[in-house]
């Protein structure tokens, strides 16, 4: 399977935080989503993705270029949607394209009005009077307009009211039929990948934790309640992090076939969601 993104054993030190070692794949035609909390180093790691950053060790490549030589190249076939506005406010939809377009070599004015029309934007209004939604909209206009087989977004989803997130996430879907692109797909709200993503890659304090397609996420982790008598030195070690309680434990498990094995009727094993895994690894990591 062809990765459209490779980071090798990439360090990036800044001023109080490290994003180290990072290993990660982004396979082509796929929606990968990429979790952490506030402050983990997904910005960082993006902006080593886009050139933004250059790392201090390791290697990133895209479509199996690397930026020294391919730099141009690469972002022809990049588009980026952030979470705000990314463009002068006082221009307006039709300014930014005649700016935008001689760019890319792949650009297509005829797919820009067509997104413009189903985005529902105004064409002729500053991009200062657009809502957060609108803007995130026109930017992603812009990245399929030139054709872009890669799209990074950054946070998209964040302060969008429920009703525009959950159009956002059908229109992605949409845009993934064909199976030409690619989204790279940062957040710290992961109900939105529970819809969309085929593959999760977890960042926390500057470290990948773990890549891994969404069903296999769904196949190995869980959560786990049930007595407190259960709970011994040897039965721990089938949990990634405990919750004790008066009532019982509640416990994450990466091993949910260890856990049968173990206490057999004598739990309750439920699916763990991507935010459950996040806050008990969180917890797991700070305690061993």
């Amino acid at each position: 399977m062809e990765n459209v993104v490779e980071l090798k054993n990439v360090t990036k030190k800044l001023k109080g935080f490290t994003v180290r070692n990072i290993d990660l794949q982004v396979k082509k035609g796929f929606v990968t989503g990429f979790i952490g909390a506030n402050g983990a180093g997904k910005s960082t790691t993006i902006k080593m993705m886009m050139n933004l950053l250059r790392p201090d060790e390791g290697e990133v490549k895209l479509f199996g270029l690397d930026y020294k030589k391919h730099e141009k190249e690469i972002k022809e076939r990049i588009g980026f949607v952030y979470d705000g506005n990314v463009f002068f406010e006082g221009l307006n939809l039709k300014d930014i394209k005649r700016i935008v377009a001689p760019a890319y070599k792949k650009w297509d004015d005829a797919q820009f009005y067509q997104y413009i029309e189903q985005f529902e934007l105004p064409l002729n209004k500053a991009i200062k009077t657009f809502s957060k939604g609108m803007q995130m909209k026109a930017s992603l206009a812009i990245a399929l307009s030139h054709q872009a087989e890669l799209i990074i977004m950054d946070e998209p989803t964040a302060g969008l009211d429920p009703i525009f997130r959950r159009e956002l996430l059908d229109l992605l879907q949409e845009i993934m039929i064909d199976g030409n692109r690619t989204i790279f797909f940062s957040t710290h709200i992961t109900t939105d990948l529970d819809r969309i993503a085929d593959y999760i890659a977890f960042i926390q304090s500057g470290e990948l934790l773990f890549t891994q397609s969404i069903h296999d996420v769904a196949e190995n982790y869980a959560l786990v309640k049930g007595g407190m008598e259960l709970l011994d030195r040897d039965t721990e070690k089938a949990f990634v992090d405990i919750h004790r309680a008066p009532t019982g434990f509640e416990a994450l498990t990466d091993n949910v076939s260890a856990v049968k094995e173990m206490f057999g009727d004598s739990v309750v094993i439920e699916r763990a969601s991507l935010e459950d895994i996040m806050y008990y690894l969180k917890g797991g990591i700070h305690s061993v």
